[in-house]
């Protein structure tokens, strides 16, 4: 039963989050944090930082996660199959029919106002990813990643996958428990 339920939650998730990896995270989180409770808020924010920190997108790396966590390797095997299965039938169904209407425009007012709705999104998840930290961590640990990662990024130019990648190790060092 545990396989056909994530399967369902990432098929799902995936047909309905119009706009990529970014447009399905707020329903994956849902899914998987009130819906199921396979994660906690905290726990959730956590696998979110760390897959956007693995290259690559970002809903196969939650879905292979999840997966995993809930089901072993049949259980990554069958969350990534759902998580692409979506993109497939679509792209077989439908690559005709979008060829002949891709400048109409009722398709381009969609996407002109999913696009928003997609950041409203994010700032949302942004917001619960902050105040979850925040109570995880001690504000003091937030103010030195804030302050030290603007100055280097702002200031000193540096690549922002060393300001993560020393982010991270920050983490490991100081917040591990």
């Amino acid at each position: 039963m545990i396989y056909l339920r994530i399967f369902w939650v990432f098929f799902m998730t995936n047909i309905l989050g119009y706009g990529g990896g970014p447009a399905i995270i707020p329903l994956v989180q849902h899914e998987v944090v009130v819906s199921h409770e396979w994660l906690t808020e905290v726990e959730f924010a956590e696998l979110l930082a760390v897959a956007n920190a693995i290259p690559g997108p970002i809903a196969p790396k939650m879905a292979a996660f999840i997966g995993f966590q809930q089901g072993g390797v049949l259980g990554v095997i069958i969350a990534l199959f759902a998580t692409v299965a979506p993109s497939l039938i679509l792209m077989v169904l439908l690559m005709g029919f979008l060829k002949q209407h891709k400048d109409s425009p009722q398709v381009q007012k969609l996407s002109k106002y999913v696009r928003p709705t997609i950041v409203v999104l994010m700032g949302v998840i942004a917001l619960q990813s902050f105040v979850s930290g925040f109570e995880v961590m001690a504000i003091w640990h937030l103010l030195i990643l804030g302050v030290i990662s603007l100055l280097c990024i702002g200031k000193l130019k540096i690549h922002p996958v060393f300001v993560v990648i020393g982010a991270l190790i920050y983490g490991v060092i100081f917040l591990s428990t």
